[in-house]
């Protein structure tokens, strides 16, 4: 962030971004108690990402507040505007990905009722820790402000993607051999599009990054499997 006179507006900044740390903290939480969930077809851990959810989005109309009181008393430019820009656009995608943890957690809580999928629930979970390392990353480079580290994430993004094709196959198969099963397979292959979503709203707060620090914007422009 750009240096400023006033004191006072850079603990206002400094507080902005422990709060959205702490929102992402929250969330990398959401994700790993949703994913352990899942695994163990836990319906009371599933119930506590539930409830969890709702601080999530008490802490998203705050941070949001806190946002525009900066932009519009201190009127900021230059890479300090560029900073508040991307706060408002990460806590949306933190928000977002809390919502997608909750639906992990619903699914889970339906799925509780029958038998395990054994082969399904270890893959499901290894790509809820892709994703969640993807979110992690993201954070990281906001708050270092690291751009080279950003575009990492966006390179990580086919990854996850690769997981998410492979779950629908094997979706697809569970149901085939076990059709009497057909919602509980389609139920996995939800928790996996839920996933792949968290994997790209990491994805928007790297570009975000991007943007933040370099001023270029990504979204449309770079690919991500060419990033550097």
């Amino acid at each position: 962030m750009g240096t400023h006179t006033s004191r006072a507006y850079e603990q206002e900044l400094r507080d902005l971004k422990a709060r959205l740390l702490a929102m992402g903290a929250r969330c990398e939480s959401l994700i790993h108690m949703a994913s352990r969930a899942f695994e163990n077809l836990d319906s009371a851990l599933a119930h506590e990402v539930e409830e969890s959810d709702r601080t999530l989005n008490i802490e998203e109309m705050a941070i949001d507040q806190m946002t525009v009181r900066i932009l519009a008393l201190r009127q900021p430019v230059g890479r300090d505007l560029r900073f508040l820009v991307t706060a408002l656009k990460v806590v949306t995608d933190l928000e977002r990905i809390g919502d997608e943890a909750v639906n992990v957690a619903e699914r889970t809580v339906e799925l509780a009722a029958h038998p395990p999928i054994a082969n399904l629930q270890p893959k499901l979970a290894e790509m809820a820790d892709a994703a969640s390392r993807m979110v992690r990353m993201a954070l990281d480079s906001f708050v270092e402000e690291d751009a080279n580290m950003a575009r990492r994430v966006l390179r990580e993004d086919d990854a996850v993607d690769a997981l998410y094709g492979e779950l629908l196959r094997m979706s697809m198969q569970f149901i085939r051999s076990q059709p009497e099963r057909v919602e509980d397979g389609m139920r996995i292959a939800s928790c996996a599009k839920y996933l792949e979503r968290i994997a790209d709203h990491a994805t928007n707060i790297a570009e975000m990054v991007i943007y933040m620090v370099s001023g270029d914007d990504v979204r449309h422009f770079v690919s991500r499997s060419s990033s550097s």
